[in-house]
């Protein structure tokens, strides 16, 4: 049977239990829509998360409040109104996120909400692609 000190140990080590293997140099040579693409799925499970801490709300009811913050337009309303506390590096991450050539049609919103949204979720995949958590949790706890 494990001791508190052994689960405190395991407790600390669940954070590493998505390994990165690449550095800094590799994540921004990347192209844009990877760290939108990992981006995405971070947004995403930080809004789940914060919903289940923060609420009661039963899985319909959790799925149907996180699509509000989720979708396109959304997104583009936040990275909007946090546009001007981000750093100068972290704009140019926006701006080759929103740049970037997707051939994918958005279905509930419109072309700039839509780049919009893809360079906010650039951003949140790049800063967790570069272990940038402190920073991160900064941005996300604005949204």
């Amino acid at each position: 049977m494990k001791n508190q000190k052994d689960n405190k140990h395991e407790e600390e080590k669940v954070e590493e239990f998505i390994e990165f293997k690449k550095d800094e140099t590799e994540v921004n040579l990347m192209p844009p829509l990877t760290w939108a693409y990992v981006g995405d799925c971070v947004y995403e499970l930080y809004i789940r998360t914060k919903l289940v801490n923060e609420t009661k709300l039963k899985p319909h009811a959790l799925h149907i409040e996180a699509i509000k913050h989720v979708k396109a337009k959304a997104q583009a309303e936040t990275l909007k109104r946090i546009y001007d506390d981000l750093t100068e590096k972290e704009q140019e991450i926006v701006r080759r996120g929103r740049n970037a050539e997707n051939h994918h049609l958005p279905k509930n919103a419109n072309v700039q909400e839509y780049m919009y949204s893809t360079a906010f979720e650039a951003l949140i995949g790049y800063l967790y692609l570069t272990k940038q958590n402190v920073r991160l949790k900064e941005i996300l706890d604005k949204t």
